[in-house]
């Protein structure tokens, strides 16, 4: 299952009043677990930069100028979305000016049913509130502190972060069956008595774990193993 964190920065609220896309950023999960692999790209919006949105995230008229165009980005933002369900913290703004921005130079939109709104769901499991994104970080234990002010990357690095903890992503991640698509944990084989584990086929890591032993020292231990004689524990994993 791929998703994208996603987030978009604008030079205002009303993309039919006006205001342009200036920054778009997406984080890919795979499984909900992020692959390292990202979109990022500041946009020419052809307008002055109102102080308002300024202050929110800093990127000036004058930054912009020699940005691309969204035209000239729009096939190679949507190839990076494919199929993907777009995980986004307050959607409808984010995809009015996406889907705004992409119907006005030719180019197919992106329906509802391939987004998740983690507003609705922070609103659905915390409805006391507050549920911005930096009030969820603090809820959440995440770390924003680098967000003095907002940038479509970053956040969307943030939002892939509180988007795992409210689906309990990262226990969701842990599963070795790869038949367990909802991600609730399954019993292994038919047979397997409660409290047994059964047989799984792990999925691979997206990116390998480095090694932590170094040849000598894996030497050194195999060495140990095999003084241990042939009935050895060691022996059945590989020592």
């Amino acid at each position: 299952m791929r998703e994208i964190s996603f987030d978009t920065e604008t030079t205002g609220l009303n993309p039919r009043g006006g205001d342009r896309l200036v920054e778009i950023g997406g984080v890919e999960l795979i499984n909900h677990v992020p692959t390292g692999n990202s979109y990022h790209v500041y946009i020419n919006p052809q307008r002055d930069m109102p102080e308002e949105a300024f202050r929110v995230h800093g990127l000036s008229a004058e930054f912009l100028s020699d940005k691309p165009l969204f035209e000239q980005v729009a096939d190679e933002f949507l190839e990076f979305v494919g199929d993907a369900t777009l995980v986004i913290h307050n959607a409808a703004f984010d995809m009015g000016f996406i889907n705004f921005e992409l119907e006005k130079v030719g180019r197919r939109t992106i329906p509802n049913t391939q987004v998740i709104d983690t507003l609705e769901i922070a609103r659905r499991k915390h409805p006391a509130g507050p549920n911005s994104l930096d009030a969820l970080c603090s809820r959440y234990g995440i770390d924003n502190s680098k967000r003095v002010k907002h940038g479509a990357l970053l956040d969307a690095e943030i939002l892939a972060e509180v988007y795992l903890e409210m689906i309990g992503g990262k226990q969701r991640a842990l599963i070795l069956d790869p038949d367990e698509e909802d991600g609730l944990g399954g019993s292994g084989d038919a047979g397997s008595e409660p409290g047994e584990l059964g047989s799984f086929n792990a999925r691979a890591r997206p990116v390998p774990l480095s090694a932590l032993l170094k040849d000598d020292e894996f030497t050194a231990h195999k060495a140990f193993v095999d003084g241990m004689g042939d009935g050895a524990l060691w022996k059945k994993y590989g020592g």
